[in-house]
């Protein structure tokens, strides 16, 4: 488990399915790194590089570094004030819990981060997540990234990293996204499911889901309805 990870520990088992979710706007209802952002005085500015770095426009790295370097200066203590404002997408708990009946496995790889996506994975009950880190310093965020940032390969590479960890082969594994960086995770998954997405997911994935209620993934399962 690298520092950009968290996994459950399951024992010796093998899962009937794999899910992963990208997390903001398809786990979550926001945009994390906007909220950390208006603590800052940004929201603007990063919210329009956010919404070009979805639809593709702008290199997906790049753009990150570039909106977490507005961040610099901010307390450590931003993290809890901006994790109680975090909204769960609607049909979240749901998703889970009938996936976990079902013998399987939920994860989320997230362009976001662990400070904020811990706390919430608990909570869930989540298999699996991984995400970027944000440097801290004497109690203020730096404005940088802690380690490689997790881009559109390393989503892909966690989808196939889960599924070998828990026996699913990858035709029995689903990813469900909304941007341009959940693309290389859709095409290794047997299932993609674009998820309020943007055109570009949109065209490409096998579903479509424009409902925001992540309930309605069961019965494409077979697990409900």
């Amino acid at each position: 488990m690298t520092p950009a990870e968290h996994e459950r520990t399951s024992g010796h088992r093998t899962a009937s399915v794999l899910v992963v979710l990208d997390a903001d706007s398809t786990l979550l209802q926001d945009e994390v790194i906007e909220l950390l952002a208006e603590e800052a005085g940004a929201r603007t500015e990063v919210a329009e590089i956010t919404e070009r770095a979805m639809r593709g426009e702008l290199d997906f790295e790049e753009s990150l570094r570039e909106r977490v370097r507005t961040l610099e200066g901010l307390p450590a203590s931003v993290f809890q004030h901006v994790g109680e404002r975090i909204r769960v997408t609607e049909g979240v708990p749901e998703l889970v819990a009938g996936v976990h009946a079902a013998g399987g496995v939920v994860g989320v790889v997230s362009g976001g981060f662990h400070e904020l996506l811990d706390p919430i994975g608990e909570r869930l009950g989540l298999d699996h997540w991984r995400a970027n880190r944000l440097v801290v310093e004497d109690g203020v965020l730096t404005g940088e990234v802690d380690g490689p940032v997790v881009d559109a390969a390393a989503k892909a590479q966690a989808l196939l990293f889960w599924a070998a960890a828990e026996g699913v082969h990858p035709r029995q594994t689903v990813a469900i996204g909304d941007g341009a960086n959940d693309l290389r995770m859709m095409e290794e998954a047997g299932l993609s499911v674009a998820f309020n997405a943007k055109p570009a997911v949109r065209a490409q994935a096998d579903l479509v889901i424009d409902h925001p209620d992540l309930s309605q993934v069961l019965p494409l399962l077979g697990l409900r309805g």
